[in-house]
């Protein structure tokens, strides 16, 4: 177990929805002191963009708060970096504007000696230059693949990171394969799950979700980003197929999901409260996992996975590779095979196989994995230190 340490750790922004990186973190904090840096931008925002201005703004905001506490153990702090990040000038200018805005905040939290965890690929341009004393890289995806970044100068970078890193953790098998070549101390760190809070759905005090209320069942649900990585086209044939279904679709757009509004049957619910999940997992019949399979998808480890299956739901998954091994969920090969696996489905469902299905995922919880995690930190730690 690790406890007693002090963490900085470079993330994506903190009030995005939870991902690994805010669960892993929020475990740690119990025992550990830690202060998350928000994203210092892995892409150059577009000035003509109303959603990058706006997070420029706001990123003065909270810079100029400083450090702020969310949790026991757990401050949040957004530094203030130029958004140029291929740029070796720029690079150079926020190594120094980082160098002292961390040293700040460490003195202001009374954290001295420290470890530095990283969960985005670009802070290899800034190790050494803040004291820490060891390193972690959580690799959660392949970022040379995201469309939106230099994929090149990305995977560079990353190449970097896990070479200079005292342990690197890997959410995938394909992910470890690859970055065990560039360091041997990377480690398969699977995603957890927070089972109690999904697992809510099955209690028949859990309310039902207002705006699914009226919705004809079935209702076949996802939840989550929606970006390029999500099929629409394989949802809008769904849709098409079975008319009588409602068609739940639940998360903040980065894509235009026009095609998807011409369907009377799929619903556009929006982003909502990580807190009210459980309510639309209660609500739903089936979970989706409908991703496009690509170099980027074939790499992701989708911890709606666990999420669903600890809300007892049955899952229809495209051909993810880390869904593999999961005895509860379809995996499916062409858009017929995940309309018969959702026929199949909702056929043989019933309320002894959702608990069935919710208990299955008790022992994979975020707790569990971090003290694995923090076992294997420590590990390595004292190995090197024996070694100097």
């Amino acid at each position: 177990m690790l406890e007693g340490e002090n963490i900085v750790c470079f993330a994506k922004d903190w009030s995005q929805d939870p991902t690994s990186n805010n669960h892993v973190m929020r475990v740690l904090a119990r025992r550990n002191k830690v202060l998350w840096v928000n994203s210092i931008g892995m892409r150059t925002p577009s000035l003509t963009s109303k959603r990058d201005l706006g997070r420029m703004v706001r990123a003065i905001t909270r810079f100029l708060r400083g450090p702020v506490q969310v949790e026991t153990g757990l401050w949040i702090a957004t530094p203030l970096v130029l958004p140029l990040p291929h740029s070796r000038w720029a690079t150079a200018i926020n190594r120094r504007i980082l160098t002292m805005t961390i040293a700040w905040w460490r003195r202001k939290l009374g954290m001295n000696s420290f470890q530095l965890w990283t969960f985005l690929p670009n802070v290899a341009n800034y190790l050494g230059r803040f004291g820490e004393k060891f390193v972690v890289y959580y690799c959660t995806d392949e970022f040379s693949q995201f469309s939106y970044l230099d994929g090149a100068r990305t995977r560079a970078q990353e190449q970097e990171l896990c070479r200079r890193a005292d342990v690197v953790f890997t959410t995938g098998r394909s992910l470890w394969e690859r970055r065990r070549l560039l360091n041997p101390e990377t480690h398969l760190a699977l995603h957890g799950v927070d089972h109690a809070h999904f697992a809510s759905a099955l209690d028949s005090e859990t309310p039902l979700p207002a705006d699914l209320a009226d919705a004809p069942a079935p209702i076949v649900g996802f939840f989550g980003l929606i970006q390029d990585w999500i099929d629409l086209s394989l949802i809008s044939y769904l849709a098409e197929q079975r008319p009588n279904w409602t068609i739940a679709i639940i998360g903040k757009a980065l894509v235009d999901i026009t095609p998807l509004r011409r369907h009377a049957n799929i619903r556009i619910l929006g982003q909502k409260p990580y807190a009210e999940l459980p309510k639309y997992c209660r609500a739903f019949s089936i979970g989706m996992l409908p991703f496009v399979v690509n170099e980027l998808t074939r790499n992701v480890n989708p911890i709606k996975l666990r999420e669903y299956l600890s809300a007892g739901l049955p899952v229809v998954s495209t051909e993810l590779p880390e869904t593999a091994g999961y005895d509860h969920c379809r995996i499916t090969r062409s858009p017929d095979e995940f309309l018969a696996a959702c026929d199949k489905a909702l056929e043989t469902d019933t309320p002894a196989l959702r608990r069935i299905r919710s208990e299955s995922m008790a022992g994979e919880t975020w707790e569990a994995r971090v003290d694995e995690i923090g076992r294997i930190v420590l590990d390595v730690a004292t190995r090197g230190q024996a070694a100097a």
